[in-house]
């Protein structure tokens, strides 16, 4: 019954995603209870409350680029179109053009860069916090933390597939 009830839930994630959770369905078939727990981190992946969407969003795709997983990529892109993030700003953080980026944005889009290569920028972390308060820099945290774990998950179950192989299309 439990396994019944989770495949029609991620049924209906699949369509709100626009991609594959197969590797969910892989791992409730497994393991429901292990499927729980993986469902049990969403709240940190949605965590935003004082972030604006589009700050979230670019640290996210930010991240997703760098993980490399397409399909999370293209994840990515379908719920930031939903949240109203305008196509230019996704267009311009997956092409890495930092330059057609408002400049906040780009600083976002650095800052999470500098994150992801263990390169810490103070300064842009500086301005992160000025500019989006200590509870903003906790929820880019987040934002960026969070975008990792499916990617990293999907690629050790063998359910990733890179970004070069799978065209990542804004609407």
């Amino acid at each position: 019954m439990l396994r019944w009830l989770i495949r029609r839930k991620l049924d209906s994630e699949e369509k709100k995603l626009g991609a594959s959770v197969d590797y969910l369905r892989h791992i409730s078939d497994v393991s429901p209870a292990a499927f729980l727990r993986f469902a049990s981190i969403l709240p940190l992946a949605n965590s935003r409350k004082t972030l604006p969407k589009e700050p979230w969003f670019v640290a996210q795709l930010v991240a997703l680029s760098h993980e490399d997983c397409g399909t999370c990529l293209q994840i990515g892109v379908n719920l930031a179109r939903q949240a109203g993030v305008e196509s230019a700003v996704i267009h311009a953080v997956l092409d890495g053009d930092e330059d057609q980026l408002p400049h906040d944005l780009a600083d976002v889009a650095r800052f999470t860069k500098s994150i992801l290569t263990v390169n810490d920028d103070d300064d842009l972390r500086q301005k992160m916090r000025k500019r989006y308060g200590e509870r903003g820099l906790i929820e880019l945290a987040y934002a960026i933390a969070s975008s990792r774990i499916p990617p990293t998950v999907k690629r050790t179950l063998g359910y990733a597939k890179s970004c070069s192989l799978v065209p990542v299309a804004v609407r």
